[in-house]
């Protein structure tokens, strides 16, 4: 019997289903808030609000619903956490990553990276390492060893947590989810590249914001070239099967984002149920 899958995003992704997100402030009061939300995941978001490492530990340990967990049998949260981390790419930062995967959360998103060299170093961030010639070795891991808190929140064994936190799809028993933000022309030139030559990439978050700045054309996202940027990164993501997401999912974009394949999707926290429930009946679910 295969194991419970307890990544939800990566549940939706595997039934071929848009999985449905939202951005979130690491506080009780919210992760409380998102227990018995709609939605498959909860980024709480680190770039721009403060970088609070126990912060997110006392969120995760409040989105546990044990009620749910009883009814349900089920080990994980019923919204899946992961977290946007604040280095960019072009910091090759390791240790944040490290930090929120120990706490527990099953993703990490990384802001503005644009290379090659960065991409790798972000999947990398998330692996454990494992001796030259394994299996799945590269991106070679460099996460450091410190499971005890993260598998318990899991509810798994050490080893079975380190059987199961590897990056997926590379591993396809994985349950980390590694996203990288695409927000700038330097970023959807090497897009392809980075694609081709760094697995374990499971998700492409388009940085509508930053790139719209980049292109000239702050926070006008119906500019035709802002339009057509974002176009781009979904033709390459399509092409390397990577699933793609949109920060700014609304009731007026929701039916045209899932048409044009978009499947992470990102609407207001708490105020925009409706535009879940829409988007699910949409996707046929």
């Amino acid at each position: 019997m295969a194991a419970e899958r307890l990544n939800g995003i990566i549940r939706a992704f595997e039934a071929g289903k848009p999985a449905f997100t939202c951005f979130a402030k690491v506080d009780k009061l919210t992760a409380q808030e998102m227990t018995d939300a709609p939605y498959d995941g909860v980024v709480f978001e680190m770039e721009h609000n403060p970088y609070d490492v126990a912060g997110l530990g006392d969120a995760l340990q409040y989105m546990l619903n044990r009620k749910k967990i009883a009814e349900t049998g089920s080990i994980a949260p019923s919204v899946t956490p992961i977290a946007r981390i604040p280095a960019n790419g072009a910091e090759m930062n390791q240790f944040q990553a490290k930090q929120v995967l120990d706490r527990g959360v099953y993703g990490v998103i990384t802001p503005h990276v644009s290379t090659v060299e960065q991409a790798y170093n972000m999947v990398a961030s998330c692996r454990y390492a494992r001796p030259t010639g394994a299996a799945l070795y590269e991106p070679k891991g460099v996460r450091g060893d410190g499971p005890a808190t993260a598998a318990r929140y899991w509810g798994l064994s050490m080893q079975d947590y380190y059987a199961r936190a590897d990056v997926w799809p590379l591993a396809p028993h994985g349950e980390i989810l590694v996203g990288m933000m695409c927000e700038s022309p330097e970023a959807i030139e090497n897009l392809d590249d980075i694609l081709a030559n760094v697995p374990g990439i499971g998700l492409v978050l388009i940085g509508e914001g930053d790139l719209s700045q980049a292109l000239g054309y702050p926070r006008q996202y119906e500019h035709p070239e802002v339009v057509s940027a974002m176009n781009r990164i979904v033709e390459v993501c399509h092409k390397h099967g990577v699933a793609v997401g949109n920060p700014h999912t609304n009731a007026k974009n929701v039916e045209r984002l899932i048409g044009e394949g978009y499947k992470f999707l990102m609407s207001a926290p708490t105020r925009s149920y409706g535009v879940v429930g829409q988007g699910r009946e949409l996707a046929g679910y």
